[in-house]
């Protein structure tokens, strides 16, 4: 029986600044630096490709000296919001009751919060008392598809099953207002705060495209090239330089592989369905498939339009994928980097 995946659904918090609107807040960040250093960090944010990004938070308050706690308070807060509005609007997509579910899969690594956002949804939406649970923390940009990948396979062990995967992210949250790192101001520059929500099935009659394979591939040795340090001020970005080079000096081991176990060249996927982790890497990647043919635009306006959202990123393109409803037989490949360092995969068909 066939893991479908039945549709997806996005929810925005409530403040958002288009990147003209942030230099005068950069201004008041950078004052008492080098008038060098500070013509750097605007082009830095001139130059992401993100024209806009939203946030749980205003942005005084972005900017404005806040403890760990603090800060971390209003991340659970808005958090549990999102979660909310974000399921109920993927459940009204699908016509569901929160009820149908049988398993429910939070993710998000940009605060810390226990009981997990999983417990307070069961609680305002009234899941079952029985559903399964399922909190995904330590994953990053990755754990989008990984939460796709643990609920397809629950779905396959289990028939006649629903689930739900839930991504909710406030990188926003973990700005460093005393780091004048270049990582603390790349990251800045191209993230945002965002939610998703994805509904999978296997019952016979539900409609969507079904997952074919799924795959993670993790590089060996690499820890320390992307993740978060736990600090006195917060959760402190960890984003290497070496990662647009070191995805491509994989790709031939981590995409032709899990391609060619089902039959399929770069040629066949009709619909490459890609994170989009930052200016480099997306141009790393569409440097890699370009001599295919294929483009990842869809990839790149989700960037432009919302800023990385950690998790969530990649289910915001695979709505803008799945709303041009392709033709039946067409594949799609889901592809996202993340901590570990690791690549996920999961092979669609329309």
């Amino acid at each position: 029986m066939s893991v479908k995946i039945i549709t997806v659904a996005k929810q925005l918090p409530e403040f958002s600044r288009e990147t003209a609107e942030i230099m005068p807040f950069l201004d008041t960040w950078l004052i008492g630096q080098d008038d060098r250093f500070v013509r750097k960090v605007k082009k830095i944010f001139e130059g992401a490709n993100v024209d806009k990004r939203y946030s749980i938070m205003d942005p005084i308050a972005v900017f404005t000296k806040t403890s760990f706690e603090e800060r971390n308070n209003i991340y659970v807060r808005e958090v549990i919001k999102l979660g909310e509005k974000v399921l109920k609007n993927a459940l009204e997509k699908a016509n569901w009751k929160p009820t149908d579910l049988d398993f429910i899969i939070t993710v998000s690594c940009t605060g810390i919060m226990i009981p997990s956002l999983d417990a307070y949804l069961i609680n305002k939406l009234g899941l079952r008392q029985d559903i399964i649970r399922l909190p995904v923390t330590e994953m990053g940009c990755v754990a989008g598809i990984s939460g796709m990948i643990y609920a397809k396979n629950f779905l396959q062990a289990n028939p006649n099953k629903k689930a739900a995967v839930i991504a909710v992210e406030s990188p926003t949250a973990t700005f460093q207002l005393n780091d004048f790192s270049m990582t603390n101001i790349v990251s800045s520059a191209i993230f945002g705060d965002g939610s998703a929500c994805v509904l999978l099935s296997c019952y016979e009659e539900d409609i969507g495209p079904k997952i074919l394979d799924e795959s993670m591939y993790h590089f060996y040795d690499n820890e320390n090239m992307m993740g978060f340090e736990m600090t006195n001020s917060g959760l402190k970005m960890v984003l290497d330089i070496e990662v647009p080079e070191t995805i491509a000096n994989h790709f031939p081991l981590f995409i032709h592989p899990f391609l060619e176990k089902n039959g399929l060249t770069i040629k066949d996927i009709k619909h490459l369905i890609f994170h989009p982790g930052g200016k480099k890497i997306v141009q790393t990647v569409e440097d890699l498939f370009l001599q295919t043919g294929q483009d990842i635009e869809d990839t790149k306006e989700v960037l432009r339009l919302y800023g990385n959202m950690s998790s969530a990123t990649v289910l915001y393109v695979l709505e803008r994928i799945m709303d041009k409803k392709p033709k039946a037989g067409e594949k799609g490949l889901l592809l996202s980097f993340g901590p570990g360092f690791t690549a996920q995969r999961i092979l669609i068909e329309f």
